[in-house]
């Protein structure tokens, strides 16, 4: 079943102003009522079901920020990428993790002179302005 609307952004106090008059089309009391096998059904119906290993695609710790860059794909890419409606930078960018990720998985042995994407990933916000250059100096 494909979504009808788009989903817009309301600020918690104008939500409950919706609440309170009504205009909600939530209905909290049935949702919360719903079975797990009912909501995992629901789901299958609306978005179809998970991947096999989904879960194994879950990332934990703070990603390193995004950098800048220029790149030049084949249109035919872009223009599948951008078919797919808002986003296409971020699907791009997915597609590109998801290749480098498998090739560390298929090259353990192998010694790279980069750190792999999993030793950059840290819970810990990197540390910006001098002090972050300095650290990076020293390492």
């Amino acid at each position: 079943m494909a979504k009808k609307e788009r989903s817009v952004r309301v600020s918690a106090e104008q939500l409950q102003t919706m609440r309170d008059r009504g205009e909600t089309r939530s209905d909290r009391k049935a949702a919360e009522a719903m079975s797990q096998a009912d909501v995992e059904r629901l789901a299958n119906e609306e978005d179809g079901p998970l991947p096999e290993g989904w879960e194994n695609t879950v990332e934990i710790g703070l990603l390193e920020p995004r950098q800048a860059v220029h790149i030049r794909l084949d249109a035919t890419v872009l223009r599948w990428f951008k078919a797919h409606g808002p986003g296409y930078q971020t699907r791009i960018n997915a597609v590109l993790r998801a290749f480098v990720q498998a090739r560390q998985r298929a090259e353990p042995a192998k010694s790279e002179p980069h750190r792999s994407m999993t030793q950059e990933r840290s819970n810990v916000a990197p540390v910006r302005g001098r002090a972050g250059r300095e650290l990076a100096a020293r390492r």
